[in-house]
């Protein structure tokens, strides 16, 4: 089905995964672990070519660790 209907994909590192999770959890309080972030990171690296266009992305996954998140949220403290 993807070989036949898919046009694009991104591909988005695991800093681009978390920030992405960051920004979640500090814009709208949703948690999502890294991978579920993922929609948001590719919106975020395409910006430019998404500007002024209505844009849904799919929020998944709640699997992140209490670990993950104290290391994610470690890593967001001002220095």
């Amino acid at each position: 089905i993807l070989r036949r209907d898919l046009s694009d994909f991104v591909l988005v590192s695991d800093d681009a995964m978390r920030a992405a999770m960051l920004l979640l959890l500090e814009k709208t309080r949703n948690l999502v672990e890294a991978a579920g972030a993922a929609s948001l990171a590719g919106a975020l690296q395409m910006r430019e070519r998404l500007a002024g266009k209505r844009v849904v992305l799919v929020l998944s996954g709640g699997n992140a660790s209490l670990g993950q998140l104290r290391e994610l949220l470690a890593g967001s403290e001002p220095s």
